[in-house]
């Protein structure tokens, strides 16, 4: 086709899109809001599409904190009190346990493998816990500890990606997406899913697990860092001042709505917005990320420096946060993949490590949460992408105590923003293999975010390439887990 006939065939749909109630402006953003636009809709909301919506359902969390420890924490060291592995402590697996079983690393007939530390129960609602975890467990009575999870995957990076994305691939939007792509924000200055990083790396999937799919990109995850410079590529070049920069981003929206008019791709208004959040994001950012403004007081109960780059830095940070209105805040905490095969991730010199850099941290979180009476409106989740074995790995004769990769089940636990709390939901067999009772898949985990959130998860959707999205995938089977709503 020659140049001249796509330009009038543009034209063509420009003049249609433009008449009345059909304005491109209007459709781009009935298409960025799902179909959920109704009635008329202003010039600030075509050009602003993180401006906040109202639920589809009576929200409980008007935010969400996701804590992912990547790498999977072994649930038999810290949750799961299993007294039968003690006994039958590096003896041989039964074979019922192995008959027909795929494992990542495991060969031959394993050792069945006891924990090593104490466990006891806490608070009014008797949760087993261990002494891993002094600090979380003064907040006992305030979890949903869910130990009946379990996914399809045993592998970090496919697991990471279903759990967060719905998918084993990469490509699909994420649960942070989703929300914001519903909801919109409470702070136009600031992103609306922002992630913290620790533990030296990003999580085995990468930077997939925050990305948008096929929503589009303002509703990505955006990563912020400590240092001079929060969020790459915000800060002005040299030699542009704050002024300039507003003369050159006004150019550039003129530029950006021509194309808009003349080309019609949705992703324009993506671009537009995007540029204006990080002219607003200069100055709103930094503000938020200094944590030197907390007390000191505040500061040592999280076990926080100002400047570091650490796990309970990024605790503090998520409280700063969601106090300022950001709708979604995802921290990834690398280093949990406890295999044995040597001192760097064995269960008895490693994790107590990892168990020390989390726990104080994320009772402070809490701590905090409740004190300023946010914990009610803002949901916390914690856990990895699958579970660990209850037999010692021993990779090529090791020594030293560690699990394998394990997906027929692992322990998350859930906080706040309408779970019912002080609830032990689901359980195992007595070695910790198997779901028992109220087995909890990925999907439904997902179902039950969403619908705490306000989004009901089953109509929720996004139209692509003619197929109607779900996080919680087509099938019907995913369910609302009824069990552990307040």
């Amino acid at each position: 086709m020659h140049l001249k006939q796509l330009e009038l065939q543009a034209l063509t749909r420009r003049h249609f899109l433009r008449q009345g109630s059909l304005g491109l402006g209007a459709a781009a953003l009935h298409q960025l809001l799902g179909g959920a636009a109704q009635g008329a809709i202003s010039k600030q909301d075509i050009n602003n599409p993180l401006i906040p919506r109202p639920p589809m359902l009576a929200a409980k969390a008007k935010s969400v904190i996701y804590l992912h420890m990547s790498g999977s924490p072994p649930q038999h060291e810290l949750f799961e009190w299993k007294p039968k592995l003690k006994d039958y402590h590096l003896k041989p697996c039964p074979e019922e346990f192995l008959k027909g079983q795929r494992f990542a690393f495991i060969k031959g007939v394993p050792k069945l493998l006891g924990t090593p530390y104490r466990f006891q129960q806490y608070g009014q609602s008797g949760a087993w816990m261990s002494e891993l975890l002094p600090h979380l467990s003064r907040h006992a009575d305030s979890l949903a500890i869910i130990k009946s999870m379990y996914t399809k995957e045993f592998n970090h990076a496919p697991a990471e990606l279903y759990l967060h994305t719905g998918d084993n691939r990469s490509g699909h939007a994420s649960i942070g997406s989703w929300v914001t792509y519903g909801l919109g924000s409470h702070n136009q200055n600031l992103p609306g899913f922002i992630v913290l990083v620790s533990g030296g790396t990003d999580p085995t999937a990468g930077k997939s697990v925050w990305g948008s799919g096929p929503l589009p990109s303002v509703y990505q995850g955006v990563q912020c860092r400590t240092g001079t410079e929060p969020i790459f590529y915000v800060q002005d070049p040299a030699g542009m001042d704050r002024a300039l920069r507003r003369k050159s981003l006004d150019a550039l929206k003129e530029l950006n709505q021509f194309e808009l008019e003349h080309i019609g791709d949705p992703e324009t208004l993506t671009r537009i917005s995007q540029y204006e959040l990080a002219f607003r994001m200069q100055v709103a950012v930094p503000e938020v990320m200094d944590i030197r403004k907390e007390p000191q007081d505040v500061l040592d109960r999280y076990g926080a420096k100002a400047g570091a780059s650490s796990f309970a830095n990024n605790c503090l940070l998520a409280r700063r946060m969601v106090e300022n209105g950001v709708r979604y805040v995802q921290l990834f905490d690398w280093g949990w993949d406890c295999h044995g095969t040597g001192e760097g991730d064995d269960i008895v010199k490693h994790l107590p490590m990892k168990c020390k850099e989390i726990d104080q941290p994320i009772a402070a979180l809490l701590d905090d949460l409740k004190a300023k009476g946010m914990l009610d409106e803002t949901l916390v989740v914690w856990g990895g992408e699958f579970g660990r074995t209850p037999m010692n790995e021993a990779r090529g004769g090791s020594k030293f105590l560690g699990r394998d990769h394990h997906p027929h089940c692992f322990t998350i636990w859930m906080a706040g923003g309408g779970v019912r709390p002080g609830i032990t939901y689901g359980s195992t067999d007595e070695l910790g293999y198997f779901v028992t009772e109220n087995k909890v898949d990925v999907h439904d985990l997902q179902a039950t975010i969403l619908h705490l959130a306000g989004l009901d998860p089953f109509a929720f959707s996004y139209r692509y390439q003619g197929l109607n999205h779900r996080l919680i995938g087509p099938a019907d089977t995913p369910r609302l887990v009824t069990g552990l709503l307040s």
